[in-house]
Order: structure tokens, then C-alpha cells, then sequence
């Protein structure tokens, strides 16, 4: 049997591992967009942006273990096609690959101001080459203006203060990070950026763009008007899905799997950010966190090889901002009520029930009390 996985970032590589670790042993293919060998995306907003790790240090296994493990790297090469019938890949040079079972990893790109993508110093955060472009901008620049205040926003603003820019962030929702945790834990990493010196703008977003005597002016949709040297826009990124157009593999936002990760195509699945798994309800959902690549790579990898699901684990992400790590235990949801359990101004803790029951732990600071919390996730909680 031949597995091939079409991508090679976090998802991809954790497939590969998990293929071996459950005893497989036939051929296996990692074929990747970019050319450089799967690396850990999180530092590129933060230890490689401030220049304080190099891209070698990210990388997530040297060459030796592609070669101790049987595991072929095709990497500069995007998959342009796939041909279920015929169980065969296209790349962009017109290779065809053949396989027996095929792992959708393909991951996403970066959403962009619309008319900006040719504008000079102007800038996306996905990949490691936006990162060094980025950190080449930055040379000699001052200011900087962050379009988005999501996790990959609120990092970038973060690591530039460190680096010494006046930065201003623009966040279209009332709070950072508003859309993942709601208002009132947003306000709470707000008051990091505002003690930082960061320009928080919230509840606006960006009316125009343009280049003028060599500075990013940007008009916000309140009027207001700013000006920097460098714009990073941070305002989500979509499923790398339009190679698939035409196979027959079901996409809405992302690939459509089950709980297991099968796609609408048999012998095909899907992990990590390109894929939305079926959870509870029948509702599909794309999860764009490190750990969710993990968990899914480990149970498609046992779904290939007709072995048992092992126990789902508790959700979990984290985001480090100013020397401070913030974790998330389990479900945030809109409908949850919030409850902050400890708030010293700087870290916190707080917990989110729907229904009378626990669904997250949220903390700042505090990792030994949310890692005790995180045990009761999906028991009653009291009203005190």
C-alpha cells in the first residue's frame, strides 16, 4: 500500500509519525507546496519574527528521520489535481503520483485586504518566507500598523512593540480576539496591548489603503487616519481547497470529513486546518489550532490502517503574547456564560459553562490552576 499525503506542514509530518508509530510499513509520501521541510508555524510571529530563533531552528525533524523512517519528501511541488478513478495526484509541473490512500493536509492562505496584495510593504504571516519578507521590512522602520487583532494579530503587534515599533492594531469586533473568546476575556488581553503602548482600535476596520511619500496610510472606516511603515494584515485565512475542484471531495469551508476524517471520496481524508470534521449535530467545523493537528492525524492514521479510535482529548491551544502564555481548555462558545475566577490586572483565570456545565478553562499566567480546572471540563457547575 502507498500513502500519500498531500502537504507537508505540522498535519502532514504528524500522519507520517503516527503511520509508523501504529506499525505501518508500505511507502509513504509527504508532498509539500513550499520547499522547505515541515517546520513549526507558531514561532513565526513571535521567537523568528523578533529574530530571536533562526529557520533552522523551527524545523520539526532533520533529514535523518525522513530517512531512518521510510518517508519520502517532494517538496517545492504543489498538488494541482487529484483523480479518485484513477487513485492519482497532479503537480504543478505536471507529475502524476499514484496512491492507495490519500491524506489531505494542504492547510490554508492567508486572506488579504482586497487591492493591496502588489502594494510595497504590505505583508500576510503564513509561511516562512512571509516571515523573513516581513523581518526585512522591518528594517529601519519605526511604525507599523496590525489589520486584525485574531491570535495571529495580536502576536505580530506584540513582537514588534518588542522589537521597538509604534504599532497600532485595528480590530473590526469590540475586543481582540473577540471572535474566538468572546468580549469580556478580550478585554482582558486588550488591557496587554493598551499597557504595551500599543494604538488599540477596535470596532472599525479599513476603509482605504495607499502608498504615499514612502509611508502606508490607511483611512479607517471611523474616519480616523493612520500612517507606518509597514501594514501586517491578519484577518483570517481560507482552506487551500480549489485543487479539488472537480473530484468528486465534498468542500464547503474546508474539506467535509466525518468524525473519523473520511471525505466524501472513499480512500481519501483530511487533517488539520484544511479539514472540517463532523462533531456533534452533524455541524461541521474547522479548527485552526497546533494540538487539533495532532488529533487528527492520529485518528486518521489508525482509521487507515482499521484500527479503534483511541479517546478523544480535551480541545486545547495556547497563544503567547508579552512574556505571558494564554490557554484554552476545551469549547469556548458564544452562548457560554463567562465567569472570572482570579484577575490580578495582568494574569487571570476564568471558566465557561453552557448549560450548567463546564466547556472551557481560560487562563493567563496561571497554567498549574487551569491544568486542575481542566479535569472537571463537562461537569455541573455551580451559580456561587
Amino acid at each position: 500500500m502507498t500513502v500519500v499525503v498531500a502537504g507537508a506542514g505540522l498535519a502532514g509530518l504528524r500522519v507520517a509519525e503516527e503511520l509508523r508509530k501504529a506499525g505501518y510499513d508500505g511507502e509513504l509520501m509527504l508532498v509539500g507546496a513550499e520547499p522547505t521541510p515541515p517546520y513549526d508555524r507558531p514561532p513565526l510571529s513571535k521567537e523568528v519574527l523578533q529574530g530571536r530563533r533562526s529557520p533552522a531552528a523551527i524545523r520539526l525533524r532533520d533529514d535523518a528521520f525522513f530517512a531512518d523512517h521510510g518517508i519520502t519528501l517532494r517538496l517545492g511541488s504543489r498538488v494541482t489535481a487529484v483523480h479518485p478513478q484513477r487513485k492519482s495526484i497532479v503537480l504543478a509541473a505536471g507529475e502524476t503520483i499514484g496512491y492507495d490512500r490519500l491524506v489531505i493536509a494542504t492547510g490554508l492562505r492567508p486572506r488579504t485586504l482586497p487591492g493591496t496584495e502588489s502594494v510595497p510593504g504590505v505583508h500576510t504571516l503564513r509561511s516562512l518566507d512571509d516571515c523573513l519578507a516581513l523581518r526585512r521590512r522591518l528594517d529601519g522602520a519605526d511604525s507599523a500598523i496590525v489589520v486584525g487583532a485574531g491570535f495571529v494579530g495580536c502576536e505580530v503587534a506584540a513582537s514588534l512593540r518588542v522589537c521597538g515599533l509604534r504599532v497600532h492594531l485595528v480590530e473590526q469586533q469590540q475586543a481582540p480576539l473577540a471572535g474566538v473568546l468572546g468580549e469580556t476575556l478580550g478585554e482582558l488581553v486588550a488591557r496587554w496591548h493598551l499597557k504595551a503602548g500599543v494604538d488599540l482600535r477596535c470596532g472599525c476596520g479599513v476603509a482605504e489603503l495607499k502608498q504615499s511619500d514612502r509611508k502606508l496610510r490607511v483611512t479607517l472606516t471611523d474616519g480616523a487616519e493612520l500612517a507606518a511603515d509597514v501594514v501586517v494584515v491578519g484577518i483570517g485565512s481560507v482552506p487551500e481547497v480549489s485543487w479539488l475542484a472537480g473530484s468528486g471531495v465534498e468542500v464547503g469551508d474546508g474539506v467535509l470529513c466525518d468524525e473519523r476524517g473520511r471525505t466524501s471520496v472513499t480512500d481519501v481524508w483530511a487533517v488539520g486546518d484544511v479539514a472540517a470534521w463532523r462533531g456533534p449535530g452533524g455541524r461541521h467545523r474547522r479548527t485552526e489550532h497546533w494540538t487539533n493537528a495532532g488529533e487528527h492525524a492520529r485518528v486518521v492514521a489508525r482509521d487507515i490502517l482499521g484500527l479503534p479510535p483511541d479517546e478523544p482529548a480535551v480541545p486545547y491551544f495556547w497563544s503567547d503574547q508579552y512574556g505571558l502564555r494564554l490557554q484554552v481548555f476545551g469549547d469556548v462558545r458564544a452562548s457560554a456564560k463567562v465567569r472570572v475566577e482570579e484577575d490580578d490586572g495582568r494574569r487571570f483565570l476564568a471558566t465557561c459553562a453552557v448549560d450548567g456545565r463546564l466547556t472551557a478553562v481560560v487562563a493567563a499566567g496561571m497554567a498549574g490552576k487551569a491544568t486542575r480546572l481542566r479535569r472537571r471540563i463537562g461537569e455541573p457547575v455551580g451559580d456561587g
